[in-house]
């Protein structure tokens, strides 16, 4: 009889449990080398995000305000307008800043179809939610440090992004190099570049906060990145001592916080 060329069915299951094992064991790998392109991604961002806030402060003598008119939970007439949106301008966003009225609250409908407008400046890739719009309004993952809760009470709050203050590089007594002016925040459901409630002040170790609170956290294992007054991004570790993340959240608490 004619000798027929194939394979049998043991080779063919064979050649597919090693196809299989190859893939298992790459696939890691990839998703690693994913992450690590995101999270370049998301560092380059927030790098622009700091030299926009020193441009910012070149032009005005101050950081932007980290919220002007807090609203409380029941309140409806404060503007509650957030860093983010008075930053614009310095990320090439002149006429985005422009079709916006700052004289009336974030949520105003005059301010509805600009307040839709996606910028991926303020944007992770990591997290899940991507750039799906919050409420109507282009998202924001990264949110103004207003102090820390870890070591005390923040009041009179220690941040470098105030309500209804603007906070010169003078005042951060600490260095500029050791603190955090914008941080990543993806699990806060509600942040939104326009929307003042993107600031926070810290009160838990990274990425370690209850679901409910606006704290320091990412989709980046291991930690979370934040850039520092003087335009610098750093990685944050979930390991980070308390001690120290309280101090970098500080502007002027005469803390000594090494590298």
């Amino acid at each position: 009889m004619p000798r027929r060329i194939g394979f049998t069915l043991v080779e063919l299951l064979v050649v597919i449990a090693i196809i299989g094992a190859l893939v298992a064991l790459l696939l890691p790998a990839v998703q690693a080398a994913r992450e690590s392109a995101r999270r370049a991604t998301c560092k380059n961002r927030l790098h622009q995000v700091g030299i926009a806030l020193q441009a910012y402060h070149d032009v005005h003598g101050a950081l932007p305000v980290g919220c002007t008119e807090w609203r409380p939970w029941r309140g409806t007439e404060e503007r509650q307008l957030a860093w983010s949106a008075f930053l614009l301008p310095q990320l090439e966003q002149q006429s985005l800043y422009d079709s916006l009225d700052l004289e009336l609250p974030f949520d105003h409908p005059v301010n509805a179809e600009a307040a839709a407008t996606i910028l991926p400046a303020y944007l992770c890739p990591s997290t899940p939610r991507g750039a799906e719009l919050s409420s109507g309004r282009g998202p924001a993952h990264f949110g103004g440090m207003y102090g820390e809760r870890i070591t005390s009470p923040n009041s009179p709050a220690k941040g470098a992004m105030l309500i209804d203050r603007a906070i010169s590089f003078r005042e951060i007594t600490d260095g500029a190099s050791s603190t955090i002016v914008v941080a990543e925040d993806t699990a806060f459901e509600d942040g939104q570049w326009i929307n003042g409630r993107n600031l926070f002040d810290q009160a838990f170790a990274v990425n370690a906060a209850p679901a409910f609170e606006n704290d320091i956290r990412s989709d980046h294992p291991g930690g979370a990145q934040a850039a520092f007054a003087d335009g610098s991004v750093h990685f944050l570790s979930d390991d980070l001592p308390l001690e120290v993340l309280a101090a970098l959240c500080t502007r002027a608490g005469n803390e000594v916080s090494n590298d």
